[in-house]
């Protein structure tokens, strides 16, 4: 059978498997853990944290009107 005919035929085994997605989750999990620990290093280093601190309290305090 040709290269192309083996490759088809994995890609289909792949997708139809009931195996198909193992693993996946690690590397999901790994890859958000990732971009949310860059998310907090550029807030602490651009010094957004007492911006946001004070943004949220106002918005809490505008909502419960104390």
């Amino acid at each position: 059978m040709s290269r192309f005919g083996d490759w088809k035929r994995t890609v289909i085994s792949r997708t139809r498997d009931e195996h198909r997605d193992a693993g996946a989750g690690f590397v999901e999990y790994a890859g958000l853990m990732i971009i949310i620990a860059g998310i907090f290093t550029l807030i602490d280093s651009l010094g957004l944290d007492g911006l946001i601190s004070t943004a949220i309290l106002n918005a809490v305090t505008d909502v419960i009107g104390g």
